[in-house]
């Protein structure tokens, strides 16, 4: 089980989820933050921080929501545009720094006007 984060961060990308995050498993791509599903320790702080309430516990996602599950997983298991690999799980999304592109899906949503 993990947290998931859904569509109120997209063309938000505020961050204070990944400041507070002890597990540093929140992964920022162009549009979106991401949370790595093998490296988060269910902890919540991030759902305590997000300004945006775009956090849910994977099980609590609004059905409107539940494309970012596995749209969330998408990004560390799959090869993303312009990249050669997967991420995967690199142990630490401080030290890679921003990724700088989305999943498919997050990529094809309208972009937030405002």
């Amino acid at each position: 089980m993990t947290y998931v984060i859904a569509s109120p961060c997209v063309d938000v990308v505020e961050k204070a989820c990944q400041q507070e995050c002890p597990a540093d498993c929140i992964y920022v791509g162009e549009r979106s933050v991401y949370i790595n599903p093998d490296e988060c320790v269910d902890c919540g702080a991030c759902k305590l921080a997000c300004k945006m309430e775009a956090i849910f516990y994977e099980t609590d996602l609004p059905e409107s929501e539940l494309a970012h599950l596995a749209d969330n997983a998408a990004f560390f298991s799959e090869t993303l545009p312009g990249r050669s690999e997967p991420l995967g799980n690199p142990g630490g999304a401080m030290d890679i720094g921003e990724i700088g592109v989305d999943t498919p899906y997050v990529a094809a949503l309208p972009h937030r006007v405002g």
